[in-house]
């Protein structure tokens, strides 16, 4: 894989796992202040998923570089 389509397809998975967490993040908002699980909203569970998704929006990606650069180092 050449280094343009590398770099690409890096920052797409970098993207989406952001995005992602964000997802899990709202999630959890949602689980706080609608009827999603159980009516009249869940705060407990809600705010428990809200901090997993901001923690995962926010940890994976460097995570993810961290890996990336470790693999690039090793081959190069």
């Amino acid at each position: 894989m050449d280094d343009d389509a590398r770099a690409r397809n890096r920052l797409l998975t970098y993207t989406a796992v952001r995005f992602a967490g964000l997802a899990i993040f709202f999630v959890g908002i949602a689980i706080i202040y609608t009827n999603l699980l159980r009516p009249g909203g869940w705060p407990q569970v809600g705010a428990i998923v809200a901090i997993l998704g901001a923690t995962d929006a926010l940890l994976a990606p460097r995570i993810l570089k961290k890996a990336w650069d470790r693999r690039d180092r090793d081959q190069g």
